[in-house]
């Protein structure tokens, strides 16, 4: 888009706002980029890059950098940005259980929501280890080789999930990267049944990754939240423990967006009604 298409198409005033926005989504895209660069990349005269750059600094929603005089966004972008979601308070009621899973496991605690036909990362809880996992809030990850892509997915009606799964290009990206819708539905059938989701080294290679969904007062999943590990450091046998610290998050954080009747517990059913349904003869069997 250069800056005749910006004058020549649209009355000035929207022009300008074209340009603000085309200026914040290049800086969202590469951090701390300079003025001739963003010239270049936006097709626009410097003067007018510098003008606008100086006018959302001064606002607050951009920095320049000292050292490298390249420009980025602010966390008052982010900030703006957590007003748009369903829940604008899922960040903070997550916040108290991510830390208390981190201090557990020492790893890395991501809370992820749906976002187009890919997961955005909302909030993070870093590793006290140097080696972890790499991310960082507002990062995209795709639904197909993510544990909380699959949470997701797993417990969305097939109608919404065929709508969803119509952006997603199921791209290979280590060895064990599941690559087929049939071969997804298959793994999403194995997430339903056993209530978490798994990222078997399917994103990032020598991670392993383990998510549960976060419910509304609806019933539907509105967020996942996962715990990731080096492979090395993933213990097999700790799987049920740590499933289910994340179960007892979940249920806690779903009950505060109103979920009377959390998914992940197993159905209770009275004597009465048990002995109702017992075969002839009275055993079960």
């Amino acid at each position: 888009m250069d800056e005749d298409s910006f004058d020549s198409r649209q009355p000035e005033s929207v022009a300008a706002v074209l340009k603000v926005f085309a200026i914040l989504q290049a800086l969202a895209e590469k951090n701390e980029t300079g003025i001739s660069e963003l010239s270049m990349r936006l097709a626009m005269p410097k003067a007018t890059i510098y003008r606008f750059l100086q006018t959302m600094k001064t606002l607050g929603y951009v920095r320049q950098e000292l050292h490298s005089e390249g420009y980025g966004l602010t966390m008052k972008m982010f900030e703006l940005g957590t007003k748009a979601l369903q829940y604008p308070d899922l960040v903070e009621l997550a916040k108290a259980h991510m830390q208390r899973l981190s201090d557990a496991t020492g790893e890395t605690v991501h809370l992820g929501m749906l976002i187009d036909s890919e997961i955005i990362y909302v909030h993070k809880v870093d590793s006290r280890h140097m080696l972890g996992m790499y991310s960082r809030v507002g990062r995209r990850a795709p639904l197909h080789c993510t544990a909380i892509g699959k949470v997701l997915m797993a417990w969305e009606p097939p109608g919404r999930r065929d709508h969803i799964l119509t952006g997603c290009d199921f791209k290979r990206f280590r060895e064990k990267t599941i690559t087929t819708r049939p071969g997804y539905d298959v793994e999403l059938e194995r997430t339903l049944a056993q209530g978490f989701g798994e990222d078997r080294e399917e994103f990032d290679d020598h991670i392993r990754c383990v998510a549960i969904p976060i419910f509304d007062r609806l019933n539907q999943v509105v967020a996942g939240m996962s715990v990731s590990f080096p492979t090395f450091r993933y213990d097999v046998a700790r799987e049920p423990e740590l499933v289910g610290m994340l179960r007892d998050a979940s249920r806690d954080i779903s009950s505060q967006l109103g979920c009377t009747s959390f998914p992940l517990d197993p159905v209770m059913v009275s004597p009465q009604a048990r002995h109702r349904s017992l075969p002839p003869g009275g055993a079960a069997r």
